[in-house]
């Protein structure tokens, strides 16, 4: 398995290299965006490693290039121990996960092989049910021809919703996809959101596509409702 990791701490970025090394992934290392990007789009790497801040070209923006030419090598981002936005953005430029700095090696391997396992998926560029529309890359929601303006956190919901539409999802499993597996909070949190979303997406146009499935969660009507 060959694994790209860019990072402009020089020695930041050995360290994860030998251990990745030792772990017995092939490493390739760029110490800026630039030159990350560049390799990322020269060699297929099962997985690329993305430093968030990088002087001249930063993790955002070389996750962005790579999804807009449709290279969907699972991306995983480093991001700063409290930055929780930095974080979102990260996800929603298009990144499969993030490890948040300092971290710990044990869980940054853990999470490199659980996104190798599951490989590049592509994704399509709109997201569509009915005629509800997700357009990830630009944060544009339509229904029908009428824009809709979301939350950062309702589009990150809506997303989920939408890429898993026709099927059943937990509190827990929106949590999970939409938040993060250290998520303490109250996960009622959920309904919340979920009441935001019947609100700009159902109410105004007599639609129901968000459905309450008693005792197990919410589903996104594959129609649109």
């Amino acid at each position: 398995m060959r694994i790209l990791v860019v990072d402009d701490e020089a020695r930041l970025a050995d360290a994860v290299r030998r251990g990745l090394e030792a772990e017995g992934f092939a490493v390739d290392v760029a110490h800026n965006g630039v030159d990350g990007l560049w390799r990322a789009r020269e060699t297929r790497y099962d997985a690329i490693v993305l430093d968030l801040m990088m002087p001249g070209m930063s993790g955002w923006k070389v996750c962005e290039a790579l999804r807009a030419e449709e290279n969907w090598t699972p991306v995983l981002m480093l991001t700063a121990k409290d930055g929780e936005w930095d974080q979102v953005e990260a996800l929603e430029t298009g990144a499969d996960d993030y490890v948040t700095k300092p971290f710990s090696f044990a869980i940054l391997v853990a999470r490199i092989r659980a996104l190798v396992r599951r490989g590049a998926v592509a994704r399509p560029a709109v997201l569509e049910a009915g005629d509800l529309r997700l357009d990830p890359s630009s944060h544009h929601v339509w229904r029908g021809e009428t824009p809709l303006t979301l939350t950062a956190r309702e589009f990150a919901v809506l997303e989920y919703l939408m890429r898993h539409r026709g099927q059943v999802l937990s509190k827990r499993a929106l949590i999970e996809g939409v938040w993060d597996d250290d998520f303490d909070g109250d996960p009622n949190i959920v309904e919340v959101y979920v009441g935001h979303l019947r609100r700009k997406l159902d109410k105004p146009f007599g639609r129901e596509a968000i459905e309450t499935i008693r005792g197990a969660g919410y589903r996104l009507a594959a129609d649109g409702g």
